[in-house]
């Protein structure tokens, strides 16, 4: 599995008993155009191509299409999905659901397991002023950024970093869009309010501090100890659109892997 440390596999079974089965490849050069990450859905349900095809679309662009490691991409991209016709389905809706499950799942997985990853990070968007791909962009970039990451990494709630990265993004692409009524969480905490940041002392500080400690993953992990995020939440006001973006902070373990890495 190359620089993978563990197997990543999800399943459900549906009301009617139908089983759908998902496992995935991927720990480094993860981020969507074209990620090096192989996905295979499997499922035993009767369903015509074309609609499972645009489930798989609508999935994919949720979750592994909302998702960076490193920012860095391959041209090993692959997600597939199999339906073996064999048993009959009761509920398309049902299966749409299932599948968006095992695909979110596995997404954080591939996250979760990235090179040296040692905090996973979700970042809630939403009401943004632009389309969802966009806001996808958007949550890329922060997750990307390299002052974010490293902060994350040493558990440093350094909320300054947070609103920059935002504020270069709106500012490159958005120049137009206000972000007066922006709101920023950190750990369910506002920290950025009204234009301006909510400082409320070492107290609150701390309890952030600890929020991010609290997802703490080890970075030699065979397997991963819990299933937790550093939450950030980034509310623009208004109506627009809503999506969730997961990334990785970038620790001394990701440099060591690959500065030693040969392909």
């Amino acid at each position: 599995m190359t620089t993978d440390r563990y197997p990543k596999l999800r399943s459900k079974t549906l009301s009617d008993g139908v089983r759908i089965v998902g496992v995935a490849k991927g720990a480094g050069m993860i981020e969507p155009n074209m990620a090096t990450m192989l996905g295979y859905i499997m499922t035993d349900a009767t369903i015509e191509k074309s609609a499972l095809q645009t489930m798989l679309t609508e999935a994919c662009n949720r979750s592994f299409n909302s998702i960076s490691v490193d920012g860095d991409e391959s041209t090993s991209d692959t997600v597939v999905a199999i339906a073996s016709n064999l048993k009959p389905l009761s509920s398309e809706d049902e299966l749409k659901n299932a599948l968006f499950e095992i695909c979110e799942g596995l997404s954080a997985d591939l996250v979760r397991n990235g090179e040296g990853t040692g905090h996973v990070i979700r970042v809630k968007i939403s009401n943004f002023p632009g389309s969802e791909y966009d806001a996808r962009r958007m949550g890329r970039h922060l997750v990307n950024s390299p002052l974010v990451k490293c902060a994350i990494s040493g558990n440093d709630p350094n909320t300054g970093r947070i609103a920059g990265a935002i504020g270069s993004f709106m500012g490159k692409f958005f120049p137009n869009e206000s972000v007066e009524e922006m709101t920023l969480t950190l750990g369910g905490r506002i920290i950025f309010n009204n234009g301006q940041f909510v400082l409320e002392g070492d107290a609150v500080e701390k309890e952030l501090s600890a929020h991010m400690a609290d997802a703490q993953l080890g970075e030699h992990d065979d397997f991963p100890r819990h299933q937790k995020f550093v939450e950030i939440g980034v509310d623009f006001g208004g109506s627009g659109s809503h999506v969730t973006v997961l990334g990785s902070d970038l620790t001394k373990e990701y440099v060591e892997v690959n500065a030693d890495y040969r392909s």
